[in-house]
């Protein structure tokens, strides 16, 4: 209940490997359609490996972030020739979020910043070498945050989630 996206500056302290392999851990233990397992992670903690892929994020975003996750997928078809991708890569990320905010860090899912028209999430792919089977969906930054994010307005529960039917409509 208490994990935002968030959008702030980071503080310079770095992740522990540790606790990015336990981030990546739980992403990896994400439910995959027909277990296809499409989603591969890469943990990016060197500094000038970093700035480079913030180099090309424009506009920038976790400019400030001392690591991040970028998640990749394969389009693998799992069942009648249909493919869980996304909904495999979107688990894994939900789950690395909680697991960040578990062990007191802050992030935030970029996809479709990175994967519009300008390409950006290819140019990553370049900076880290990624074969062309996959491909880079989602940039995670991670680190301590400078600020606490204010949580977000939600509807109440009442006009989202009901029991046994959809409500009549008045």
């Amino acid at each position: 209940m208490n994990r935002r996206s968030y959008r702030g500056t980071y503080k310079a302290d770095p992740v522990p490997r540790n606790d990015l392999r336990t981030i990546m851990e739980a992403g990896l233990a994400a439910p995959s359609g027909c277990n296809k397992q499409t989603t591969s992670l890469i943990a990016v903690d060197d500094p000038a490996i970093l700035e480079r892929l913030k180099s090309v994020i424009d506009p920038p975003v976790g400019a400030t972030a001392p690591a991040a996750v970028c998640v990749l997928t394969r389009r693998i078809s799992a069942y009648r020739d249909r493919c869980f991708a996304v909904q495999d890569y979107s688990a894994a990320i939900e789950n690395m979020l909680l697991a960040a905010e578990a062990l007191g860090y802050r992030s935030c899912w970029y996809e479709g910043h990175i994967t519009d028209e300008d390409d950006i999430a290819g140019k990553m792919e370049e900076i880290l070498g990624v074969p062309d089977e996959y491909e880079l969906v989602c940039f995670l930054p991670l680190g301590k945050a400078s600020d606490m994010p204010s949580a977000p307005n939600k509807k109440p529960f009442e006009e989202r989630a009901w029991f046994n039917a959809f409500p009549e409509i008045k």
